[in-house]
């Protein structure tokens, strides 16, 4: 049986887990932190996910666990519409689906849930990675959760002594699948000479809200640098988000006083939803995204995923949704595992090939849209809204037609 290591236990590797799984591969997913998702979130997964999810079962159960995102839009921060999304027209367009609305953590449970029991290994600290070999290290039990790790045609991290002190351990596997987020150090490893991430200029905060009673619907609002966000999910929570341009590294303090502060006299509901929120559940991330495509999302034996291959700002709702993309292309691109791997090194070439344009030009697209939003002198902050309400007016088909790049892709045939 061909067997595969997934680095990283985000959304990307649980899926490419189970999409190996299911075509007969033995995995075993490496995850640094000592639990999966500790603190919740929000997630939108839009129609292109959700048929990659249907090919490995999972589509149908987080639907049931889902809200629908209405109609929404982009408002202004005093509340006018500025663009209009009808989910009927986008879901006619796209086999039924538009975007569903749901915790971080029931997508999560739901991947894990189909796995086989033990596949998920935590508190384990990969530092070392082989492409040619399939090759990888470990950290020794107790050694610190940050060590990096590298990867080179055999030299750091590949001999038989490498392993930081000689006492680490170590997996061989037919396929690395390195799903280790946007700051990967398998990626870094791999691409020496690449310049990783970038700081995209803005700050994000997410939180989840228990909302009974305030009224919402999904939509984005857009002032002067600064962005608000509303998901109202199932169960009575409503997830928000929001940026503002800022420097990078900041973070300390109350960050739902922060949020109050900056969004207070913004429109209904946004105060009434942050005077709901608690100070425990608001994440605050610097924004960084791959500016730089890389050169190939493989070398070797290893196949980068998610984040740690194309790291994009959230404007387009895409992040996530693109790694699941990645993992049942991946998946297929592998073949079946019941037997010998075979050449996994020249079959993940066509992997890059049919990841890397697409996911590239996504990239671009969103970081485009995030550029718009740190708009803030307010002379083209006005140019700026009235350019976007102008153009909703004029070709309202457009607006749900503009998806259709991202919303129409469909999954490789099994």
């Amino acid at each position: 049986m061909a067997e595969a290591v997934v680095v990283g236990a985000g959304i990307g590797g649980l899926t490419a887990a189970v999409a190996l799984q299911r075509r007969g591969w033995k995995v075993t997913v490496l995850e640094r932190a000592a639990s999966l998702e500790p603190v919740g979130s929000g997630l939108g997964v839009a129609a292109n996910a959700l048929k990659a999810l249907d090919t490995i079962g999972v589509g149908d159960e987080i639907r049931k666990l889902s809200a629908v995102q209405g109609d929404g839009g982009v408002r202004s921060a005093g509340g006018r519409w500025l663009a209009r999304t009808s989910a009927e027209a986008v879901a006619a367009r796209h086999g039924g689906d538009s975007v569903i609305l749901l915790r971080r953590a029931d997508l999560v449970d739901a991947l894990v849930a189909r796995l086989a029991p033990g596949t998920v290994r935590l508190n384990t600290t990969v530092t070392g990675v082989d492409p040619e070999t399939g090759r990888v290290l470990l950290a020794p039990a107790g050694a610190a959760a940050g060590a990096a790790a590298t990867a080179s045609g055999g030299t750091a991290g590949t001999g038989p002594d490498d392993a930081g002190g000689g006492g680490a351990a170590r997996l061989e596997a037919d396929l690395v699948v390195a799903a280790d987020g946007i700051h990967s150090p398998i990626r870094a490893a791999l691409f020496p000479g690449h310049p990783g991430p970038v700081y995209s200029g803005t700050t994000s905060w997410r939180v989840l809200v228990p909302a009974e009673g305030v009224p919402g619907q999904a939509s984005e609002s857009w002032g002067a640098g600064r962005v608000f966000g509303i998901m109202p999910l199932a169960g009575g929570l409503t997830y928000c988000y929001a940026t503002d341009v800022t420097p990078a590294g900041g973070g300390g303090g109350d960050q739902l006083a922060e949020l109050r502060r900056l969004f207070s006299a913004w429109h209904d509901p946004i105060p009434a939803l942050l005077a709901a929120a608690s100070p425990e559940n608001v994440l605050r991330n610097d924004v960084h995204y791959l500016a730089v495509p890389l050169p190939a999302m493989h070398r070797g034996r290893v196949a980068l995923l998610g984040d740690a291959a194309h790291a994009m700002t959230p404007n387009l709702g895409q992040g996530a949704c693109q790694a699941i993309e990645d993992a049942v292309v991946l998946a297929h691109v592998a073949g079946a595992g019941e037997g010998p791997a075979g050449d996994v090194a020249a079959r993940l070439a066509g992997y890059t090939a049919a990841r890397l344009a697409r996911t590239s030009k996504i990239v671009t697209r969103s970081a485009t849209i995030c550029r718009a939003t740190k708009i803030r002198n307010p002379l083209a902050v006005r140019l700026r809204d009235t350019a976007m309400a102008l153009a909703s007016r004029l070709a309202p088909r457009g607006v749900a037609g503009s998806a259709d790049e991202i919303f129409g892709w469909r999954p490789p045939a099994a």
